[in-house]
C-alpha cells in the first residue's frame, strides 16, 4: 500500500514513530560512542598512555617463558611492560637476548644506582617466567627531570643564573681513581675545589624550584659514573643488572638427564638387590631343611632333659652315684686334714712363741749381766788376746810346731 492511500491519521501517527525511532537511534549510538571511550580511556589509563615512562633495557640468558607486552613487576606489583626482545648482533660475544622494557610513573623512581637490578623469576610450571625489577637502596636516581646541561668550570658563574642552586650533574676524581665529590652536591660549596683540580668541564642540573620538567632530562651512566643527556627517541638507556633463574623446562631438563646418568647404576644396583634376595631365599630354604631334620634330634632333647631330678635321668648318667659318694668322702677328709693342719699349726705358733719368750729372758738377763759388771768385756777381750798369745806360742814350741806346718803344693809348670 503506497503511503499516499494511508489516511492523514495515520501518516500522522507513522511520522511520529518515525521521529521516536530516529532520536532513539541517536541516543543509541551516543550512548555507544561514549561507553567506548569510556572503555579506551580507562584502558590508556591502565597501561599508562598518559603518563611518563621511563625506559631500561637489561640482558638474559634465554627468552624461554618471556615474550613482548608481558607485564613487569616491582615488589608484586605490575608497573611496566617489556617492549623489545632481540637477539643482540653477530659480534656481540658476551650476551644472548636484549630485553627492553619500560616502567610507569612513578614506579621508575625506585629505580637507584645501587641495589636496583632485573630478576627473570619463574611464573609457572609449564614454563612461563616474568620479569622483575627491585627497588634501589642507595646512589643516584636513573633518570633526572631537572634541566642538565654541561658548562666550562670558569664560565660557570656567568653561564648559570642563580648558580648557587645548581648540582653536580657527576662524580669528581682526582688523579683518575679518588673520588673527591659526589654527583648531586651543591656546585656552590664546590667550584673553588673544581678549579683547583683543573676540571674543565662539568655536568650540572638545575635545582632552583619549579625548574623540574615532566620528561626526563639525563640518565646515569655507572660506567662513566656521571649523568647523560636524555632525550625522545634517545639510545642511552639505563642498564639493569640481571638475576635469572633458568626455566622450568631448563630445570626438567637437567633432572632428567641427571637420571638418565643415574639410571645404570639403578639397575646395576636392583640387579644386587635381585641377587642378594635369590640367595636369602636359597638360605632360608637350606633353614627349613635343617630346621626339619633337627626337629627329631630336638624331641629327644627335650624328653631327655624333662626329668633330670628323676632316678635314671640324664644327670645319673653324666655324674653316676658312686662317683658322688666318693667325692663326698674326698672331701670329707680334705676337710679333716686341713682341721688338722689348722691345729698343729696353731701349736707350732705357740711353741715359737714360748721359744722367743726364753731368748728374749736370756739377752735380758745377760744385758742385766753386762750393765752389772762393767769390766766384763774388757775381761773377755784380754782372754781373747791372751789366748791367741798362747796359741802363737805353741806354734813355735819345737814339741808342737809340726803340728801346725802347712802342706806345701806343686808349684805351676811355666
Amino acid at each position: 500500500m503506497a503511503l499516499q492511500d494511508l489516511t492523514p491519521q495515520l501518516r500522522t501517527r507513522l511520522s511520529r514513530v518515525e521521529r521516536a525511532v530516529g532520536w532513539f537511534v541517536i541516543f543509541a549510538a551516543g550512548l555507544l560512542l561514549f561507553l567506548f571511550g569510556y572503555y579506551i580511556y580507562n584502558r590508556a589509563e591502565n597501561r599508562g598512555w598518559f603518563k611518563v615512562k621511563a625506559p631500561f633495557y637489561t640482558y638474559t640468558d634465554s627468552a624461554t617463558g618471556l615474550k613482548v607486552g608481558d607485564p613487569v613487576k616491582l615488589m608484586g606489583l605490575d608497573v611496566g611492560r617489556i617492549t623489545v626482545m632481540t637477539p643482540p648482533d653477530g659480534s656481540d660475544f658476551e650476551h644472548n637476548i636484549y630485553v627492553e622494557f619500560e616502567l610507569i610513573d612513578p614506579n621508575f623512581g625506585y629505580i637507584w644506582s645501587e641495589g636496583s637490578k632485573a630478576k627473570v623469576a619463574t611464573a609457572s610450571l609449564v614454563g612461563g617466567r616474568y620479569l622483575e625489577v627491585s627497588r634501589g637502596t642507595g646512589g643516584y636516581p636513573a633518570y633526572e627531570f631537572r634541566p642538565f646541561t654541561i658548562v666550562e668550570t670558569e664560565r660557570i658563574q656567568s653561564v648559570l643564573p642563580e648558580w648557587e642552586k645548581w648540582l653536580l650533574g657527576q662524580d669528581v676524581y682526582k688523579d683518575g681513581t679518588n673520588l673527591v665529590l659526589h654527583a648531586l652536591t651543591s656546585l656552590s660549596t664546590n667550584s673553588t675545589v673544581l678549579k683547583n683540580l683543573g676540571v674543565k668541564q662539568i655536568a650540572v642540573l638545575d635545582a632552583r624550584p619549579g625548574q623540574k620538567k615532566k620528561y626526563m632530562t639525563a640518565v646515569w651512566n655507572d660506567h662513566d659514573g656521571t649523568y647523560e643527556a636524555f632525550f625522545k627517541g634517545s639510545r642511552k638507556l639505563y642498564a639493569l643488572p640481571v638475576d635469572e633463574s633458568p626455566a622450568i623446562t631448563e630445570r626438567l631438563e637437567a633432572v632428567a638427564d641427571s637420571v638418565q646418568n643415574a639410571l645404570p647404576g639403578v639397575f646395576a644396583l636392583t640387579n644386587q638387590l635381585a641377587v642378594v634376595l635369590s640367595n636369602s631365599a636359597n638360605l632360608t630354604s637350606n633353614l627349613n631343611e635343617f630346621a626339619m631334620s633337627a626337629r627329631p634330634l630336638a624331641t629327644n632333647l627335650n624328653a631327655a632333659t624333662a626329668h633330670l631330678d628323676h632316678p635314671g635321668a640324664l644327670g645319673e648318667w653324666l655324674l653316676p652315684t658312686n662317683i658322688t659318694v666318693q667325692l663326698e668322702t674326698t672331701l670329707g677328709n680334705a676337710n679333716a686334714t686341713v682341721i688338722n693342719v689348722n691345729t698343729n699349726l696353731v701349736t707350732v705358733i705357740q711353741d715359737i712363741g714360748h721359744s722367743l719368750d726364753n731368748l728374749a729372758d736370756l739377752t735380758s738377763n745377760l744385758n742385766q749381766q753386762v750393765q752389772q759388771n762393767t769390766n766384763i768385756l774388757s775381761n773377755v777381750s784380754k782372754a781373747v788376746v791372751d789366748t791367741d798369745d798362747l796359741v802363737q806360742g805353741l806354734k813355735r814350741h819345737w814339741l808342737f810346731r809340726s803340728a801346725f806346718k802347712h802342706k806345701e803344693t806343686n808349684a805351676p809348670k811355666k
